[in-house]
């Protein structure tokens, strides 16, 4: 479930992008997962009770979102010479390549390599938070901008979401970026997830 805060896995995705001064988005790297749990915890506390789900998420990275082929991204602050997570958020999919018995890749070859290539087509943003110190600075949405273009990237056809319709100022976020509202939440894992949007990739905004 995405938040109102909009308010060694090294792979391309990792690469660190140069976003403005010293703040930098990189993927996942396990040093980042204590981080990861931390900051979501915090704004699903402050707004409402954590659930199995959000457990499930926070404590299993890994499993939750880099085993099947997703990402989680890290805002980082280095202007003090270190290094501090400000901000975080996934890209989990929701179709993922078929797994490929192990005998036909040795009787056909090919057929398992078509089988693998299959594209990922939706991928929901979920657990997404900036440390309350540094919201209102626009990192949410610069955060969702690298989110949208990975998805982009990876040939992804739609962003789905699960939110709550207090989270004001998430959802002028997801609004301004083109995500849509859907007229029913067809997600029931989450007991606050009481709306639902939708951000087709094919559309330009």
């Amino acid at each position: 479930m995405s938040s109102n805060n909009s308010s060694d896995n090294n792979s391309d995705n990792g690469k660190v992008r140069e976003k403005k001064n010293d703040i930098v988005i990189v993927g996942y790297h396990p040093k980042y997962a204590d981080d990861f749990a931390a900051l979501n915890y915090q704004w699903i506390t402050q707004f409402f009770v954590i659930e199995p789900e959000d457990r499930a998420a926070l404590d299993h990275p890994e499993a939750y979102a880099i085993d099947n082929g997703g990402e989680i991204f890290f805002l980082l602050d280095r202007s003090s010479g270190g290094e501090t997570v400000i901000g975080t958020a996934a890209l989990v999919p929701k179709r993922v390549p078929k797994k490929v018995p192990k005998k036909t890749w040795k009787e056909a070859p090919q057929q398992a390599v078509a089988q693998t290539a299959e594209t990922i087509e939706v991928y929901e943003l979920a657990k997404m938070a900036v440390s309350p110190n540094r919201q209102g600075e626009g990192l949410g949405q610069l955060l969702l901008q690298h989110c949208i273009e990975f998805a982009r990237q990876r040939m992804g056809k739609r962003i789905i979401l699960t939110t709550n319709d207090i989270l004001k100022p998430a959802l002028a976020v997801y609004h301004k970026l083109g995500f849509k509202d859907l007229p029913v939440n067809p997600d029931e894992r989450y007991e606050r997830g009481n709306l639902a949007m939708v951000l087709d990739l094919a559309e330009k905004n």
